[in-house]
């Protein structure tokens, strides 16, 4: 199983593929997409779109798993982050990839086994999880691969129920 997991975002959007197999689970792409802000919005949108198709095509995900934007106090991070969110789901969409939305508090209850566990604890269990070499950085890589986990846990969850 090829599972991407994205941490959205127009500025930063970050990005992990994982591969399942065997019981075993790696990070084959690791990493944060960046736009310019200084340029306009749809320009920004068109490039995140392009690098996601790259990205798309080289992993040949089955599921898309991103993180559901709940809530934000600042309305314009929200409005980007809902922008970047709905590009992504459309192009998974409009390639046939299944598209799944995790909370916040799902990924960490997933990947760190408390729902409010902090940033450098989810961080610490990703490294752990992926037997990384070092905590994945930036923040928004390792959340993304936080994601990528979380859909993992839960696939495997249901996989267990079903039998």
């Amino acid at each position: 199983m090829f599972v991407l997991g994205v941490d959205p975002g127009l500025s930063r959007c970050g990005y992990c593929c994982v591969r399942v197999s065997h019981g075993q689970t790696e990070a084959v792409a690791l990493g944060v997409i960046t736009t310019p802000p200084g340029d306009p919005v749809p320009v920004r949108l068109a490039e995140l779109l392009g690098e996601m198709r790259a990205l798309i095509d080289e992993c040949r995900p089955e599921v898309v798993a991103i993180e559901r934007v709940l809530f934000q106090t600042n309305v314009r991070t929200a409005m980007s982050v809902g922008q970047a969110s709905g590009v992504i789901m459309a192009e998974a969409a409009h390639r046939g990839i299944d598209v799944v939305e995790y909370s916040p508090n799902q990924v960490k209850e997933a990947v760190a086994g408390y729902g409010a566990a902090d940033k450098a604890q989810v961080t610490r269990m990703v490294q752990t999880l992926l037997r990384l070499a070092r905590p994945p950085r930036p923040a928004d890589a390792a959340d993304a691969a936080a994601i990528a986990l979380c859909h993992v846990a839960q696939s495997s969850a249901l996989v267990g129920a079903r039998r």
